[in-house]
């Protein structure tokens, strides 16, 4: 199976280094970073990456906003997309799948459960 490509969008730094060993160390899938939704959006039209992990709480264009754009643009339409968020109420997950994501991963998480997290929410074997 080839490695699969996962693009981060967090204005965390931190977010960014844990997401990173914990995708490496469980899976040694590839990421691809990004601090805001712009840049985002600018790689995952670029990249095609496998699935987006996606910050709600951003500076400028929220994750809600940022999985609108991805979904209405024809290039990136099929990306699925999995929230991360430190807001976990079940009526805020609601809203998120409502939405279209494929996941909701709740902050703080376990990096070393992160890659069965979103194999398991996307399907992945």
């Amino acid at each position: 199976m080839p490695t699969k490509r996962i693009l981060l969008i967090d204005d965390e730094v931190d977010i960014h280094k844990i997401v990173e060993v914990g995708l490496m160390m469980e899976a040694s899938w590839e990421l691809l970073t990004a601090r805001s939704s712009d840049e985002g959006l600018a790689i995952a039209l670029s990249e095609r990456p496998d699935a987006v992990l996606l910050d709600v709480m951003m500076p400028g264009r929220d994750g809600v906003a940022t999985l609108q754009w991805l979904q209405d643009s024809p290039d990136t339409h099929d990306i699925p997309v999995i929230f991360l968020t430190a807001k976990a109420q079940s009526v805020d997950r609601q809203r998120f799948y409502a939405l279209g994501a494929q996941g909701v991963i709740t902050k703080p998480f376990d990096p070393m459960t992160l890659a069965s997290q979103i194999s398991g929410f996307l399907g992945w074997v």
